[in-house]
């Protein structure tokens, strides 16, 4: 399939939306919902647990946390769904999750004259959004890839990162409007509702079938992953690094606008995806994963070497386009490891790596900094990310020795 004619320039190709483009928007947007959900209530959480039922804020900060460490433990478990049952029944599973979040948080809302209950109530319901989040986020990628075609692997997971993170950027906002006019339990009943509309739309949606084939162990499935999904993680170090430390770090410089750093990672991010949907699928992955690895080591070294809070936002603008296809180029080629009937548990194992280098990252560069400074994180983030870029090198060498 030809989705890109000769005829039509780079920019327009990347402006118009093909035909696989739009049947893969037509799964991802159940992406979004999942993510809007997850979203919703972040900034919300730990003011109703600090404030509201009057525990310490290292409970605040667990309300928060949990839905993280669910998402992280269900990754394998929502892969394997995928191959055993299809991608839709782990969609539905994963929005069936989200409401039951939602309906805990309501009910742990309606119970905050007992505090320990209403705590209780709400974790459940933070564990619940976390696996509903891996259940939803997985199988799109999956669906999408089965509608498509596995040519077609580095779009749908870039699409799919769009949602993700487009989902985030809109939410989180909304949520603390709604939470500040009419409290978590609002949001909650949000959050069920999203999830019931969302539900009834994978429902009338066709899904595609799971591949038959033998079903690997998955420690099997593990060892293929584990090169790919190291160079994941090294090159996650610098993402985790700029959205846990970039306001202090402009504040132990006494810096102002923090935000705009933040800003331009998110915006370039997202920009790179849509300018590229195909850089991928024409140049490969491995190719693709160095240049982006490389792109973003020399945002890092500039956030680290940066005289001024302007050229240090700049920094940041480039690491975040740099990340960007990293995901997905790694991925591409990560699946390919594998049969398509165990694609699904492929993907999960690959992704538990940026959960738990974003997990890894905060305690671990928070002490770098008390040990040097906080410029020292972003140098650190810097060799890992060209670390990744040296390892994907290997691997690509290693692939056109097959």
């Amino acid at each position: 399939m030809n989705d890109s004619p000769a005829s039509l320039s780079p920019a327009a190709v990347a402006a118009a939306p093909t035909p696989v483009t739009r049947r893969v928007l037509g799964i991802v947007v159940f992406n979004f919902i999942g993510y809007f959900c997850v979203g919703l209530p972040l900034a919300v959480v730990p003011g109703f647990v600090h404030s509201t039922l009057g525990y310490g804020t290292v409970l605040a900060g667990l309300a928060v946390s949990l839905q993280y460490a669910a998402t992280l433990l269900s990754r394998t478990v929502a892969g394997r769904l995928c191959d055993q049952r299809g991608p839709k029944v782990s969609v539905l599973w994963g929005f069936a999750a989200c409401a039951l979040a939602g309906a805990f948080t309501v009910a742990a809302v309606a119970m905050s004259a007992t505090p320990a209950l209403s705590l209780a109530l709400l974790f459940c319901g933070r564990l619940l959004l976390g696996c509903g989040e891996s259940l939803v986020t997985t199988a799109t990628i999956m669906w999408g890839i089965g509608a498509v075609g596995a040519a077609h692997t580095g779009r749908v997971i870039s699409w799919n990162g769009v949602t993700t993170y487009g989902a985030l950027a809109v939410s989180a906002p909304i949520g603390v409007w709604l939470g500040e006019r009419h409290g978590l339990g609002a949001l909650g009943a949000v959050t069920v509702l999203l999830a019931l509309v969302a539900l009834a739309g994978v429902a009338l949606r066709r899904g595609v079938l799971p591949v038959p084939g033998e079903r690997i162990p998955a420690r099997q499935v593990l060892r293929r992953m584990l090169p790919f999904g190291l160079c994941l993680g090294l090159g996650s170090v610098g993402f985790g690094a700029i959205t846990a430390f970039i306001a202090l770090y402009y504040a132990d410089r006494g810096w102002s606008h923090a935000a705009l750093a933040m800003t331009l990672l998110g915006a370039t991010f997202v920009l790179t995806r849509l300018v590229f949907p195909n850089a991928i699928h024409r140049h490969g992955g491995y190719r693709v994963a160095m240049v982006s690895l490389g792109v973003e080591a020399l945002g890092l070294l500039c956030l680290w070497l940066a005289p001024t809070p302007l050229l240090a936002a700049l920094g940041a603008g480039i690491t975040g386009a740099g990340f960007a296809l990293v995901f997905p180029s790694l991925g591409m080629e990560a699946v390919r490891r594998v049969t398509e009937s165990n694609r699904g548990t492929a993907l999960g194992i690959y992704s538990l790596f940026l959960d738990l280098a974003l997990a890894i990252t905060g305690p671990l560069a928070g002490a770098m900094a008390v040990a040097w400074n906080y410029g020292a994180i972003y140098l650190l983030a810097a060799i890992a990310a060209l670390t990744a870029a040296g390892t994907s090198l290997l691997l690509a060498r290693r692939a056109a020795l097959r």
